[in-house]
């Protein structure tokens, strides 16, 4: 996520804060426009599943869903009321949780809400986490993925472990997974890509993908040909990253990514430990 957008939507967040029986809140209105939601009814029900998972952690709706009127001026000059909701820290983080995740402005607001401290640096920080965590869950579903394609074809694990050798020794200009891992001192027994940066993981990701679909597209069986495919993709691979500079064996290793995982779901669970709550009193704004 581009720094600038990361501002933008800091500001946008801050400044739609507001207290509201001395509870720190954010109108549901304001978070839906905010959020890149043009129908209140879709937004609602991205909050009616977040109302479902405020349950499901035991905590009562109307401390954290408070409904609300909201007058709005109308073209004659006269006002009407419309239906609001005012909404804790806590219920903003299960909307964030429970909205698409493809927006931008749902992935911002997963971390925003997350965090107490709301510093800027932070928020990066867990963003460039949360891209981390799931990236390497991507790629480890990719990976899945291309070993059942394979099974089909006639490989076995031990034939699936080593083409999947043999591509990072393409991708990483030599070096085989076990070179890599002493070079990057990865524990013994621990994945090579749960210590590789964001970059690399996508690398490997993209190359397996590509696999992937040539295996199918080619009607590939047996290991050596399905070996020669996924090397000649990791080269491919490795070779866009060199004309961009990098070399992805030179790049320093990075925090165990289970390690970040733990980290991002401890977050979670401050976010209900110290949820401040409505009491499910009722007020006009």
């Amino acid at each position: 996520m581009k720094k600038e957008l990361i501002n933008e939507l800091f500001q946008k967040f801050e400044n739609a804060c507001y207290l509201f029986n001395e509870i720190e809140c954010w109108s549901a209105r304001e978070l839906q426009e905010i959020l890149g939601y043009s129908k209140w009814d879709n937004f609602m029900k991205v909050v009616e599943k977040s109302k479902a998972a405020c349950t499901n952690a035991g905590e009562k709706v109307s401390d954290h869903f408070a409904d609300v009127g909201k007058m709005v001026p109308l073209g004659s000059g006269a006002e009407r009321e419309i239906t609001d909701l005012a909404l804790t820290r806590y219920a903003c983080y299960l909307i964030g949780q429970n909205g698409d995740s493809g927006k931008a402005e749902i992935a911002f607001a997963q971390t925003y809400f997350a965090v107490q401290t709301r510093k800027q640096e932070i928020i990066e920080q867990r963003l460039l986490d949360v891209a981390r965590v799931s990236a390497r869950e991507k790629l480890s579903k990719s990976e899945k993925k291309l070993s059942g394609i394979i099974y089909e074809r006639g490989v076995d694990d031990k034939g699936f472990a080593s083409i999947r050798s043999k591509g990072d020794q393409a991708l990483f200009g030599g070096f085989s997974t076990h070179d890599l891992k002493r070079k990057l001192s990865v524990p013994g027994g621990k994945p090579l890509a749960d210590f590789l940066p964001t970059l690399t993981i996508k690398a490997k990701d993209f190359a397996t993908e590509l696999t992937s679909h040539n295996v199918v597209e080619k009607d590939l069986k047996g290991e050596n040909s399905i070996s020669k495919e996924h090397i000649d993709n990791n080269l491919a691979v490795r070779k866009m990253l060199i004309e961009r500079g990098v070399k992805p064996e030179s790049l320093p290793p990075s925090e165990d990514v289970g390690k970040v995982k733990r980290r991002l779901e401890g977050d979670a669970k401050k976010v209900l430990k110290d949820a401040k709550k409505l009491k499910g009193k009722k007020k006009k704004s």
